[in-house]
C-alpha cells in the first residue's frame, strides 16, 4: 500500500500534506503536478520567444502536451486511489486489525484452557479437583465461543480477496488508460513537430540550404511509425517489394524528419516528396533516394510511396 502511494505521488512532502488534511477531514489545496508546470514553463517560454518563431511554436505546443499528461496523471491518481487503495486501506485499518484483535484473543483464551486443564492434573484434593473441573469447563466454552468467531472472521477472506482480485484489475485498467493516453498525446505532438521544416526554414533567416535538425530521435520515430495508423504495413512492403523487383524508381512521401548519420545517407524533411529506388544488395530497411543533385540511402520507415 505504502508502495502504491510512493509510486502515485513520489513527493514525500506532498503525501504528508495529504495524510493531515484527510486526518483533518479537509480537502488539500490544488497544487500543479510536475508535469502541469513543466508545460507552464515551456508555453510561457514559447510566448517569450514568440509564438511566430519556430522554436517558440514548438514550445508552446511541447507545454501543451506536458499539461495533458499532467491532467492524465491527476486522474490516475485520483482513479487508483478511489479504487485501489481506499478498499486497501479500509481492510487494512479496519477488518485485517478485528481480526488480528480476535485471533490474539484465542490465543489468551488458549492459553486460560491449558493453564486450567494444567491445574485439573495437579488437583490432589477432592474440592480442588471439582473447582478445577469447573474451570475447565468455563475456559474450554469461552475458547470454543472465540473459536467460532475468530473462524467467521477468517472465512470471510475469502471474498477479500476476490474483492481486492478486482481492485487490482481496476488498478491496472487506470494504468494501462493513463500510459495509452500519454502514448497518443505524445504520438500527437510528434506528428505536430514534424510538420514544422518549413517554419523551420524562414525561422531565424536561414536558408534552404542550411541542414535542418530533426527533432525527434531517429530510432524512436521509426519505432512509433509502426503502429500509426495511417502507414499500412502490408501497403509499405507490398509496394517496396514492387520496387525491387521492377528495378525502376518511384515518388515517396517523406513522413517525418531524418538527419543523415554519414555521408552515404540523405537527410530528409518531413512532407517533402522525393525520388526512391532500390540497388542490388541492398539492405532491406533502406532505399536510395534523390533530391535534385543529392543523393544517399534513406530508411523505408520514414517513407510513404506515392501512386
Amino acid at each position: 500500500m505504502k508502495q502504491t502511494e510512493v509510486l502515485l505521488q513520489p513527493n514525500p512532502n506532498a503525501r504528508i500534506e495529504e495524510f493531515v488534511y484527510e486526518k483533518l477531514d479537509r480537502k488539500a489545496p490544488s497544487r500543479m503536478n510536475n508535469p502541469e508546470l513543466l508545460g507552464q514553463y515551456m508555453i510561457d517560454a514559447g510566448n517569450e520567444f514568440g509564438p511566430g518563431t519556430a522554436y517558440g511554436n514548438a514550445l508552446i505546443k511541447c507545454g501543451e502536451t506536458q499539461k495533458r499528461i499532467g491532467t492524465a496523471d491527476r486522474e490516475l491518481i485520483q482513479t487508483s486511489a478511489i479504487n485501489f487503495l481506499t478498499p486497501l486501506r479500509n481492510f487494512i485499518e479496519g477488518d485485517y486489525k478485528t481480526i488480528a484483535k480476535e485471533r490474539k484473543l484465542l490465543q489468551n483464551k488458549r492459553l486460560d484452557l491449558d493453564a486450567a486443564k494444567t491445574r485439573l492434573k495437579k488437583a490432589k484434593v477432592a474440592e480442588a479437583r471439582a473447582a478445577s473441573e469447573q474451570e475447565v469447563r468455563i475456559t474450554q466454552s469461552e475458547f470454543d465461543r472465540q473459536a467460532e468467531i475468530t473462524r467467521l472472521l477468517l472465512e470471510g477472506i475469502s471474498s477479500t480477496h476476490a474483492h481486492h482480485l478486482r481492485c487490482l484489475n481496476d488498478f491496472v485498467e487506470a494504468q494501462m488508460t493513463y500510459y495509452a493516453q500519454c502514448y497518443q498525446y505524445m504520438l500527437d505532438l510528434q506528428k505536430q513537430l514534424g510538420s514544422f521544416p518549413s517554419t523551420f526554414l524562414s525561422n531565424n533567416n536561414q536558408s534552404s540550404s542550411t541542414p535542418v535538425q530533426s527533432v525527434s530521435t531517429p530510432s524512436v520515430l521509426a519505432s512509433a511509425s509502426a503502429s500509426l495508423p495511417s502507414v499500412s504495413n502490408s501497403i509499405v512492403t507490398s509496394g517496396i517489394s514492387e520496387l525491387r523487383s521492377s528495378s525502376g524508381s518511384r515518388k515517396a512521401r517523406v513522413l517525418y524528419d531524418y538527419d543523415a548519420a554519414n555521408s552515404s545517407e540523405l537527410s530528409l524533411l518531413a512532407d517533402e516528396v522525393i525520388t526512391v529506388y532500390s540497388i542490388p544488395g541492398m539492405d532491406s530497411d533502406w532505399l536510395m533516394g534523390e533530391r535534385g543533385n543529392q543523393k544517399g540511402k534513406v530508411p523505408i520507415t520514414y517513407l510513404e510511396l506515392l501512386n
